[in-house]
């Protein structure tokens, strides 16, 4: 990441989900900047300004108008914004879903944990991996 308080973007249509991660992410540090889209379009409408780009991507893969998988396709086929690394966040944890989004280019791949507590403990691990004794448990998802 190019900043020392990463800049994020969620992609995600769930609203609860959406309140839930930027919770944990204010639980883990305020100053964590984050901007939302509720689907693929919008998340490629944001990426329009060079000003505007995060250093991470998390992105949810069923959403209406551009899913994930679309995102993800038009995302990595821009010279602008191919670099930007994407954590697949999702409900889905299929192994042929989880192939084919690491097979478009997406950095890792998480299925949405069930506690606040394993949501709060991956965001701070991928993060500020530096940050290796803090005192959250890994999430470590199963693949």
């Amino acid at each position: 990441m190019t900043t020392a308080v990463p800049k994020l973007l969620l992609i995600d249509d769930d609203t609860d989900d959406q309140e839930i991660f930027l919770s944990a992410l204010a639980f883990i540090d305020n100053s964590i900047r984050c901007s939302l889209a509720t689907n693929g379009q919008e998340g490629i409408q944001q990426l329009s300004a060079p000003e505007s780009m995060p250093d991470l991507i998390f992105l949810d893969l069923n959403m209406p108008v551009m899913n994930g998988m679309q995102f993800l396709q038009e995302l990595k086929n821009s010279q602008l914004t191919r670099n930007i690394p994407v954590i697949i966040y999702s409900t889905a944890s299929d192994q042929q879903t989880i192939r084919q989004a690491l097979d478009l280019g997406a950095f890792q791949f998480y299925t949405k944990p069930e506690k606040f507590s394993e949501l709060v403990s991956l965001l701070h691990s991928l993060l500020y991996p530096q940050r290796a004794n803090h005192p959250f448990k890994v999430y470590l998802p199963s693949a």
